[in-house]
């Protein structure tokens, strides 16, 4: 009997896979911390630049006073107030998409800046612009407490804080010598900052892989209970800010004569020292841990409010606006307790709502404390010396090894000096 034989046809070799990515370029792509630096820089790039050429701007081409400067201000402000809507485009997209869509729409406000001197045309400028940056500066948070492991988030946001001083830098420079050169334009020096924050992020988006915490975020707004010791800090550091913005740099020029080129002086230097600064602040945090940091932040704050308050000498003043500006660097510290207090589900939620708590006094700050001015500019400056002092009180509460159940050093005599367990909320 004859045997049939089956001819079959050799097996078709599937194709290879495609080699995993090496070198330089693709650790580079696929690093958190070089992510967030990136796009740090693009932000503070834009708002650096638009905040450089805002006020002379609209001085001289608007023909704004103060009334209408105080009033920018407040509009600049009113994103930061409502960051906790971030949450409702967490529903939607994904936070690094965010990201991305905050600094277009930075760009674009700052790019179309110039091309309207008015009152209503600054106005809706800035609060476009503003929209963008306080977005970012949301998502920035979130995904560094998301993406940066404990051990090594204080060094790695110091990082951050550098890169995004390294653009402050490059910015106030760059428009300086463009100004000394005679490009004065406003609409194409505006113009210019938009287009490079375009261009910028755009390359980023097109180079930086997708980054995704280990953890599913909760898409909702969280406010717990245990969180209160941070909220509070929260708050009190974003008074201390208001009056850092609102009127130090206005102390300078109102009471010692300081004149353009010495701010932007001022600026400069302090740019330059948080290139190289912030890294190494970082890693102090790291070093000292959060209470000691945080309590060390506010006694630096309060030799610096008394000495604005009591300075008699103009250099003497700028010295301690410089201090405060490098010495902001520390408010890391306090990320990294929330990183390590938080569910780590919380962190895009209690980031959104966190720059809501720290710009409720930026509503209130500017108006109440500028009536306080009329009557004596340095008892401004010495109720910063007291917020600032209320603040090193409340970092005495903050435990040597905060964790969750361990937020508060309440929270470890309650549980006879073990980790309590975190209450259900």
């Amino acid at each position: 009997m004859a045997t049939v034989t089956q001819n079959s046809s050799p097996p078709v070799p599937s194709p290879p896979a495609p080699a995993p990515e090496t070198g330089l370029i693709a650790r580079l792509r696929s690093e958190p911390v070089i992510f967030l630096m990136a796009l740090a820089f693009v932000n503070m790039l834009g708002f650096a630049g638009w905040q450089t050429l805002f006020n002379n701007f609209a001085k001289e081409a608007a023909g704004f006073t103060g009334a209408e400067i105080g009033l920018s201000q407040t509009v600049r402000e009113i994103p930061g107030f409502l960051a906790f809507t971030a949450i409702f485009w967490f529903m939607v997209m994904r936070e690094q998409t965010v990201a991305y869509l905050s600094l277009l729409i930075l760009a674009g406000g700052i790019a179309i800046t110039g091309l309207f001197p008015t009152l209503t045309g600054l106005l809706i400028t800035t609060f476009i612009m503003s929209v963008g940056f306080h977005y970012f500066e949301t998502v920035n948070q979130s995904l560094s407490l998301q993406l940066f492991p404990k051990a090594h988030a204080p060094r790695l946001l110091g990082r951050v804080s550098g890169a995004a001083a390294t653009a402050q830098f490059l910015v106030y420079g760059a428009l300086a010598l463009l100004w000394w050169f005679g490009m004065r334009q406003f609409d194409m020096l505006f113009g210019l900052i938009g287009l490079a924050c375009l261009v910028l992020t755009m390359a980023g988006f097109a180079f930086f892989k997708k980054f995704d915490g280990d953890v599913p975020q909760r898409k909702t707004i969280v406010l717990r209970r245990r969180y209160w010791l941070y909220y509070v800090l929260t708050f009190m550091q974003g008074a201390r800010r208001q009056i850092f913005t609102a009127f130090a740099g206005f102390l300078l020029v109102e009471r010692f004569g300081f004149k353009v080129p010495d701010i932007a002086i001022l600026m400069l230097v302090t740019s330059a020292l948080n290139t190289f600064a912030a890294p190494r602040l970082g890693a102090l945090v790291g070093y000292w841990g959060e209470r000691r940091t945080i309590a060390f932040e506010n006694i630096s704050l309060i030799i610096v409010f008394l000495g604005y308050a009591f300075a008699t000498s103009g250099w003497l003043a700028a010295s301690f606006f410089v201090i405060d500006g490098v010495f902001s660097i520390l408010v890391i510290a306090q990320r990294t307790y929330m990183q390590k207090i938080g569910d780590p589900a919380d962190m895009a939620p209690t980031a959104a709502c966190a720059f809501t708590i720290n710009h409720i006094a930026a509503v209130v700050i500017p108006v109440t404390f500028g009536l306080v001015w009329l009557k004596d500019p340095s008892f401004v400056f010495l109720l910063g010396a007291g917020i600032a002092t209320t603040s090193l009180m409340l970092s005495f509460l903050v435990p040597h090894d905060p964790g969750p159940g361990n937020e508060t050093i309440f929270a470890g005599r309650k549980a006879g000096g073990a980790t309590a367990p975190v209450p259900a909320e």
